[in-house]
């Protein structure tokens, strides 16, 4: 008798309602090699881990990222949408620091996004950038040489002049892709977009107190609380993929200059993206 009680005290503890967690922290698209960036191959296992995930009400996204590689970014919101149409559980993204231009691309994949109002959101556009180095090279006594088959493979060469014909496929290239970012934008926020849309593909980014007004997001405030006053007190969040570890962590000593390197190229990488948002 005693012990039936027990199991019985036991039993709400078992219908505690669950909410599994995946942080998408970094730039999109860095080598998997590296220890950040954000790929499918480096997210498909955390996500399919979280929608599998038994109990659970929903499947909570952090976001962080000032975005990177248009190709990750529509892969993996292509399989957020379809772990979440497969496991019919409800997709809430939370924005940190910033969910800009491939980053607001996988907010959009949620069901509903939420941001702090000091967030940086938006950035809906296509930007390709370089340097010239036509006559850096002449001056230092280089000779440039580059032996192609096909008249286009040096397509954008920074050692030479820019070529009409290259910008007018570079054109092409971004138009794709910025058309496949803004359909991505239309079908997932619909009606509840309430700015025109010069605007809102504009390039430019919102706080998140004004994307809010904008319709960008749903909500502001922190997962936490949002999730919990939703879901009840006793709601568990589950991280599935903890925050990555630091450079030197898992490195042998001989490999740790290279590990240094590195590291330092991809937190240049990361910071110059960051920086056009003014972070």
């Amino acid at each position: 008798m005693i012990l039936g009680e027990r199991l019985a005290s036991l039993t709400p503890l078992r219908r505690r309602p669950v909410v599994p967690v995946v942080r998408m922290a970094g730039v999109i698209g860095m080598p998997p090699l590296r220890r950040g960036g954000l790929s499918l191959a480096a997210l498909d296992r955390p996500l399919r881990r979280a929608f599998a995930v038994r109990g659970a009400v929903a499947v909570a996204l952090v976001i962080d990222s000032p975005g990177g590689s248009a190709a990750q970014a529509s892969l993996i919101a292509a399989r957020i949408r379809a772990l979440a149409a497969e496991r019919k559980l409800p997709v809430l993204a939370f924005v940190e620091d910033i969910a800009a231009s491939g980053g607001y691309w996988l907010a959009c994949a949620a069901d509903e996004i939420h941001a702090d109002p000091c967030s940086i959101l938006g950035s809906i556009g296509v930007i390709s950038a370089g340097f010239g180095f036509t006559e850096a090279i002449g001056r230092l006594g280089i000779e440039r040489r580059v032996h192609t088959k096909g008249d286009r493979k040096a397509f954008l060469d920074p050692f030479r002049e820019e070529r009409p014909e290259d910008l007018a496929v570079l054109d092409e290239l971004q138009e794709d892709l910025y058309e496949r970012f803004k359909t991505f934008v239309r079908e997932r926020r619909g009606g509840r977009l309430r700015i025109a849309e010069e605007e809102l593909f504009s390039g430019r980014v919102w706080s998140g107190q004004r994307a809010e007004g904008f319709g960008l997001v749903d909500g502001l405030g922190e997962m936490r609380n949002i999730l919990r006053a939703r879901y009840g007190d006793r709601l568990r969040l589950r991280l599935v993929n903890p925050p990555r570890q630091p450079w030197w962590r898992g490195f042998s000593p001989a490999g740790a200059g290279e590990a240094l390197a590195d590291a330092l190229l991809e937190r240049v990488e990361e910071r110059l993206l960051r920086s056009r948002y003014g972070l």
